[in-house]
């Protein structure tokens, strides 16, 4: 294995493997062995810091042949978005990088439409619409790629609020589509349909952050026959895409003002948010294959693993087990383990650490005065792999820390 110390000097390209003259590569470690880094099994869910996902092996192959050629990139938007839209069932769509790229569009393009000034003109919304609402309960650390286009954000709560706070300067609303598992919403929200009644009698769209609403893909689909003006959905997790790609669909208006405040049109805020062909390619097809999945057998597999996991736990003295709920609009198994840390020696800090530590490494998640395992995702054999490491942690002696 090289260490930090040595990878300066012998650089990067030092530790691709070395190919035969037939092509064909001789036995090395894997990359990340050969940098230095272990990876980890992730029980804490679709979590950008764990790498999201792992995309569809066959997609590899199709992106590298995509990177071979050089295209018209303005082509290669049409032909993926258009197919992307049928698969929606959806006016029209396009790639862009991951879910918060696409809020960030579709914000650009309700502010700016197709008026090419207003594109140049962002983030400074002086003569635009430029307030945003949004309902208390809907606000999370990723509606900053809202507020990335200028906007003024609005809060509300309620519908008879949120109808007072529309006004002359509304340019859209932002609609959280799913929670998170750490989401705790104490109120129901306005619901999706008044929203999209009201934008339509007051004139302005609404915009729905649909990260956390697949599996399964007809989620996106009944928000399409609602008549959604614009949603934007993560092509790196649950779809299993490249992980930098999202969707943003909707209207055609709006999503060709999108693209004009997108790469590769330079002086737009959206500029740095360049998305290649390679990753329009592998979005594409792990689209097109993830519309067709079984997805309750994936149900019934992440099940499974989730029960057999449980299982495993409730077989340590002094554990207490038990499953979080599901998310509102889809379900995710969470398994939850607690126990009395003084009464068993062993803090969760430490265990956390030990699962992380150890070989192989578990990436959990903490929760109040538990340890979930988000069985989400996993290969097969995962979930044996986490309750053998949790019973040799807990069998140890002197694990007071």
């Amino acid at each position: 294995m090289i260490s930090r110390r040595q990878l300066p000097k012998c650089g990067l390209l030092g530790l691709l493997p070395l190919v035969r003259r037939s092509g064909a590569e001789t036995s090395t470690p894997g990359i990340y062995s050969r940098l230095g880094i272990r990876p980890v099994i992730n029980c804490r869910g679709t979590h950008t810091v764990l790498g999201a996902s792992k995309i569809w092996p066959e997609l590899h192959e199709a992106m590298a042949e995509a990177s071979r050629e050089y295209v018209m990139l303005e082509e290669l938007h049409d032909i993926v978005g258009g197919r992307l839209a049928e698969l929606i069932g959806i006016e029209s769509a396009m790639v862009t990088t991951g879910c918060a790229g696409a809020i960030h569009l579709g914000t650009c393009a309700c502010l700016t439409g197709s008026d090419g000034a207003k594109v140049r003109q962002l983030p400074d919304v002086t003569g635009m619409k430029s307030e945003v609402l949004i309902q208390k309960i809907h606000r999370n650390g990723y509606d900053h790629a809202v507020r990335n286009a200028g906007v003024r954000i609005v809060e509300v709560e309620g519908l008879e609020q949120m109808r007072n706070a529309v006004n002359a300067r509304t340019a859209m609303m932002y609609f959280l589509g799913g929670e998170s598992g750490d989401a705790e919403w104490k109120t129901d929200p306005v619901p999706l349909q008044d929203c999209l009644a009201l934008g339509r009698s007051a004139g302005f769209p609404v915009l729905v952050d649909a990260a956390n609403m697949l599996p399964p893909w007809q989620n996106i689909r009944k928000l399409a026959a609602m008549k959604t003006d614009l949603i934007c959905v993560s092509g790196g997790k649950h779809m299993r895409g490249p992980q930098c790609s999202g969707i943003l669909a909707g209207r055609k208006d709006l999503i060709a003002a999108a693209r004009l405040n997108s790469s590769p049109h330079p002086d737009t805020a959206g500029r740095p948010l360049k998305v290649g062909r390679e990753e329009m390619v592998g979005l594409c097809l792990a689209a097109e294959k993830y519309a067709r999945l079984d997805f309750a057998a994936l149900d019934r597999q992440y099940a499974r693993q989730a029960e057999y996991l449980a299982q495993e736990l409730r077989k340590i003295p002094g554990i207490e087990v038990s499953y979080a709920p599901h998310d509102r609009t889809r379900k995710v198994y969470r398994v939850v383990a607690a126990w009395d840390e003084k009464a068993l020696g062993l803090t969760y800090d430490r265990c956390e650490k030990e699962l992380l530590d150890g070989n192989p490494r578990i990436a959990v998640l903490r929760r109040n005065r538990a340890i979930q395992f988000v069985l989400f995702m996993h290969e097969p054999g995962d979930e044996k792999i986490v309750a053998r490491r949790m019973h040799e942690i807990f069998k140890q002696p002197d694990r007071r820390g």
